[in-house]
């Protein structure tokens, strides 16, 4: 076999220039199969036999080059440094067996941690909403970047940057939440920490679902989402424009539904004017797996896999993922007869080459395989895992059951999520999708596609190392400690029943430990395509809460869950409810640490909390003639309130606003005006509390939703101190789209409001913008707060 080595003289191999001229170079030498490959990938599985890189298997597949490699840690049981051996495998057959030495992209998925067996799996996306702290989601990014950079990975299929108002959506659980300016917070600050300063060091973050997926009809997977262009512009694109305009996004992936007759992958009017021409997004467009000839085979919008490879390159989508597919024959296909142009391919392309230099691929295609090792699950990531399950935890209600003291007598603990690790991760954890992949071997398919899973790929969807609940319990409470799992989550067995009722009936307060089984298999309640239609909890676990609270015992619900649930029985009779969300490896601890008083909870709600199904979709952000129904106001058999308001959390101590003023009375469009806010810790401990503000137009010339959160400072203070939050509130962040849809910031009175959740505030007072024609007012994406103890 003859080895090939890369023109080293060429431009494109000459680390020294510039990136545009590498680029152009290298374009400019490849054939019309090599400009292909680089729109292409691969499942990592169909180059490696028995876990190592099989050359032979990979020779037709790698022979043009490639662009992506799909998931090598995400798709195999590979450890670490398995994945590192396999990463360089690869690049190496890439840079020495190929005419032109180009390496590839691998991507992993990243929305709770690398999707790695021995990465850190931190708190679902919704979880790190809860903590309503942004620099907190760029830590976790920054230690995603760190273990993938260690594996040989380079592009991160995350944020997730859906607005999600209808819970009954089983992807609520990888979202930061209904509001614009919470997610455009978090998701920013993921970027951020996932490319660090420059991407020689740094990792593709990928922003999706592109756009308006969350809004689904029904509360459906990949249903259509009925969105008018400007709330589809002020509340859906705003976190997407501001990852690019203000986080520097490098990818996008466009969303598997259809907006207004037209499929995500054929909207040219988003993926080429809005995200390029408007915004100026100079990255690549990926595909949602399989997406490009599911405008076939799915929508029906495209006659043939050619028409849809056509549609898909001509929309602006750059690479198919997870396998070469429409972009393949069929592309080449739609070349030969003018269908595609040779310039709409090499854009294409040169995008995707950009990318390659950027990260440094050509210069260090290889990473340290022992390395890898000590990378993937470092104790310093697993302590920022910790501190981000401990304040992702909200405490909805509590009657002064919680915190459970240390001489409080013994604990009857209950229910089937309180001793399953495996129930404590999120859709997009490695367990969870192992187990999508021993479906798919089963089903030879995955999302309805065919797809062949090797059968010598090992499948270990192990757990271990991740303790539970009752092992955090137990541990602290020794004997005190009663178990009884009383139920599974959806089976309807209510044969434990007994033990659970004995238990709690002996018990001075019992724990239930109830809620969902995250995933994307039949046997999961929560994930991508475990949609609901109801929220009370699955299986027989609502009998399970009567039969307890039936003891006379003093209750706790402790819900693990992808999205608000629970009766009105629940959460009225309960004693207390702690909201953990799909807290991670380290949830375990953190739940327990809260429940006894180790850890004052301090999460805040980041989507409102239903009373039921019947009142989706229910969010605070509404406008004046929404959220009731005229003339009564609420519904006959309900209130429109639901059950905890965003922003709404408890802790174990008790916060004030002493004072809270508008700086300014007056200020010009295109200045800020200064909003400070005093708070103050009244309780007997020290504790956290989110200082929340929000802002009203009463004027408009476009009805304004009733209030709209515009900036947040969580706040930590001793018992009896007082700290000064002062908020830098730039007019540029109070425009809407006019009649005409351009954006503009009006003059007229601005109400502001801060406070501690949507219901819980006060008026801290109104300010006039003056109208300045000859100063234009830009967009603006975020003020400044700043704290300052008292």
């Amino acid at each position: 076999m003859t080895t090939v080595e890369p023109a080293i003289e060429a431009t494109y191999a000459d680390a020294t220039a510039p990136v545009d001229e590498r680029v152009s170079d290298l374009l400019a030498r490849m054939t019309r199969e090599e400009k292909l490959a680089q729109l292409g990938s691969t499942w990592a599985f169909t180059v490696l036999e028995g876990g190592r890189f099989a050359a032979e298997r990979a020779r037709p597949i790698l022979r043009h080059g490639l662009g992506h490699v799909t998931r090598i840690a995400g798709a195999t049981s590979l450890k670490s440094a398995q994945v590192a051996r396999a990463a360089n495998a690869i690049q190496r057959f890439l840079v020495t067996e190929t005419r032109l030495g180009i390496p590839a992209i691998v991507h992993e998925e990243v929305c709770s941690g690398v999707m790695a067996r021995e990465a850190t799996i931190f708190p679902q996306a919704i979880g790190v909403a809860s903590t309503w702290a942004p620099e907190l989601n760029r830590q976790l990014a920054d230690v995603v970047r760190a273990q993938m950079r260690a594996m040989g990975s380079h592009q991160g299929l995350s944020p997730v940057l859906d607005v999600v108002r209808d819970p009954r959506w089983g992807r609520t659980e990888e979202t930061y939440g209904e509001d614009p300016y919470l997610v455009s917070r978090m998701g920013v600050a993921f970027v951020r920490g996932l490319q660090g300063v420059d991407l020689a060091d740094g990792v593709l973050a990928t922003a999706k679902h592109f756009v308006g997926y969350g809004a689904s009809e029904g509360g459906l997977n990949w249903a259509p989402a009925h969105l008018p262009p400007r709330l589809l512009r002020e509340v859906y694109l705003y976190p997407f424009e501001a990852a690019v305009r203000e986080g520097g996004l490098q990818s996008v992936m466009a969303g598997y539904h259809e907006l207004d007759g037209v499929p995500c992958h054929a909207n040219q009017e988003l993926l080429a004017d809005v995200l390029r021409g408007q915004w100026g997004f100079t990255g690549s467009v990926v595909s949602d797996y399989f997406a490009v000839n599911d405008l076939h085979s799915y929508h029906h919008f495209a006659q043939d896999k050619q028409q849809a490879a056509t549609v898909g390159l001509g929309a602006g989508v750059d690479v198919e993922l997870p396998a070469t597919d429409a972009y393949a024959d069929a592309l080449t296909r739609a070349l030969d007869v003018g269908e595609v142009s040779e310039a709409q391919l090499d854009e294409a392309v040169s995008r995707v080459l950009r990318h390659k230099v950027e990260l440094g691929l050509f210069e260090n295609p290889y990473v340290d395989e022992d390395a890898a090792a000590t990378a993937a699950n470092a104790e310093r990531h697993r302590d920022v895992a910790l501190e981000i399950a401990r304040r992702s935890l909200v405490l909805l209600k509590n009657d002064g059951v919680l915190p459970l003291l240390g001489g409080a007598g013994t604990v009857a603990l209950i229910g089937p999520n309180a001793d399953d690790a495996r129930h404590l991760l999120g859709d997009y954890s490695f367990a969870a999708h192992i187990e999508a992949l021993v479906e798919a071997r089963k089903r030879r398919g995955l999302l309805g596609e065919m797809m062949t899973i090797p059968d010598d790929l090992e499948i270990d969807e192990s757990t271990d190392g991740v303790p539970t609940v009752r092992d955090e319990l137990a541990a602290r409470l020794g004997d005190r400690l009663r178990f009884a799992p009383g139920c599974d989550v959806l089976d309807p067995s209510t044969d434990g029943f007994a033990d659970a009722v004995a238990a709690a009936a002996a018990a001075d307060v019992a724990v239930l430990v109830l809620g969902d089984r995250s995933g994307l298999t039949p046997g999961a309640t929560t994930g991508e395509s475990r949609d609901r239609s109801s929220l009370d909890l699955p299986g027989v676990q609502e009998e399970l809460v009567r039969a307890v609270v039936a003891t006379g015992t003093p209750v706790v619900a402790v819900l693990v869950a992808g999205r608000p649930v629970g009766s009105d029985f629940l959460h009225e009779e309960c004693a207390a409810v702690l909201m953990a969300w799909l807290p991670g490896e380290t949830g375990g601890k953190a739940i327990a640490e809260v429940l006894l008083g180790e850890v004052n909870p301090s999460g805040r709600l980041p989507i409102s909390y239903p009373r039921g199904v019947g009142q989706i979709p229910v969010f605070y952000g509404h406008k004046v003639s929404g959220g009731r129904s005229h003339w009564h106001g609420d519904y006959v058999d309900s209130p429109v309130a639901p059950r905890y308001v965003f922003g709404h959390g408890l802790g174990y101590t008790s916060f004030a606003i002493d004072d809270a003023v508008v700086e300014s009375a007056e200020v010009r469009a295109g200045d800020s005006v200064g909003v400070e806010v005093t708070v103050t810790n009244t309780g007997d401990r020290a504790g956290e509390q989110v200082v929340q503000l929000y802002v009203r137009d009463p004027q408009a010339t476009i009805t304004r939703p009733v209030l709209e959160l515009k900036a947040f400072a969580r706040v930590a203070a001793a018992p009896g101190q007082r700290v000064s939050v002062r908020f830098a509130l730039p007019t540029g962040q109070l425009g809407f789209y006019d009649r005409s849809m351009a954006y503009a910031v009006e003059a007229g009175q601005i109400e502001v409001y801060v406070g501690f959740s949507a219901a819980d505030r006060t008026h801290a007072g109104t300010f006039v913008i003056t109208a300045d024609p000859d100063r234009p007012t830009p967009k603006v994406f975020s003020g400044t707060a700043e704290l300052r103890q008292l």
